[in-house]
């Protein structure tokens, strides 16, 4: 009678492993835990430091502005220097600071974020600076949406995507106006009162129409945006670009309006890749509303 072969263990690394020893499957699971939460302080940290930014640089050019020329800082042509100012403070901050703090973050602690002895830091200080460019806070032009020129594709989509954004604001905003705790003709204060000369006409056109459109492309819906888009699905990421972009903006009414505007510009910028359509796009919807608000009155 032929004596039957002892049984074998099915899996050679199931019972190699100890029984305290935690399975794949619940190591997954951690992994796939710690992942997400690394995203979540990831999106947390990107929409904080895009907020700093635009509010804090608003701030340190304001206050030493209204110091030195007192009542004269509101004119129309030291308001365009406020704008140019807080614009270029605030890309500098978005742009630049992040992978400085990060390599500072970085030469003072160790993996486990546990503080490093100051002659350690010191000796890997050169080590961790060279790691700057490739940290998940630096960027580059393909990142921005800027690594290809502008085309006759940008150009041509910009006008018919104002269309699609007026016509889906104005319905959002009708609806709105159901509700008696909304005012839709609240007005929006950008700075600018009342012109007395041609120049101070042209001084709030080139702050309203041109600088902040550009700089608020190149923040939002290229770096902010690209940020987002690279760690989370895309929806996910215009809806969050979007509605930060709406808070920024300080009221209700302009708030909604905006939010569909940089919905829109987010799809601009995955239609064609780069941010110089909804660049465009912005500047016009910025010039309408200009002539509307000085000049058509």
């Amino acid at each position: 009678m032929k004596k039957p072969e002892p049984s074998q263990p099915k899996s050679t690394k199931a019972a190699s492993r100890p029984a305290h020893a935690p399975s794949e499957k619940s190591e997954r699971a951690t992994k796939v835990k710690k992942s997400t939460r690394e995203k979540i302080y990831y999106a947390i940290f990107v929409l904080a430091w895009t907020a700093f930014s635009v509010i804090a640089s608003q701030y340190v050019i304001a206050f030493p502005m209204a110091w030195l020329l007192g009542t004269e800082a509101t004119e129309p042509f030291w308001t365009l220097i406020y704008y140019t100012l807080y614009n270029v403070l605030a890309l500098i901050l978005v742009l630049f600071v992040p992978p400085k703090l990060v390599a500072l973050y970085r030469r003072n602690h160790d993996k486990k974020g546990q503080l490093k002895p100051t002659k350690a830091a010191k000796n890997d200080a050169a080590k961790t600076g060279t790691d700057t460019a490739n940290s998940l806070f630096s960027t580059n032009p393909e990142e921005l949406g800027v690594a290809k020129w502008p085309t006759f594709v940008d150009i041509g989509l910009a006008p018919i995507a104002y269309i699609a954004y007026a016509v889906i604001a104005n319905i959002i905003v009708n609806f709105f106006t159901l509700f008696s705790w909304f005012d839709a003709n609240q007005e929006q204060n950008v700075g600018f009162g009342y012109f007395i000369t041609t120049s101070d006409r042209i001084f709030a056109m080139l702050a309203i129409v041109f600088i902040a459109p550009i700089v608020e492309e190149i923040i939002m819906r290229g770096w902010l945006y690209g940020k987002l888009r690279d760690k989370f699905k895309i929806p996910l990421a215009i809806f969050l670009t979007s509605i930060l972009f709406a808070v920024l903006h300080g009221q209700l009414n302009v708030g909604i309006t905006v939010f569909v505007l940089s919905v829109v510009l987010c799809g601009l910028r995955e239609i064609t890749g780069t941010i110089w359509s909804g660049m465009l796009l912005h500047i016009l919807s910025n010039g309408i509303a200009f002539h509307i608000l000085y000049i058509g009155i």
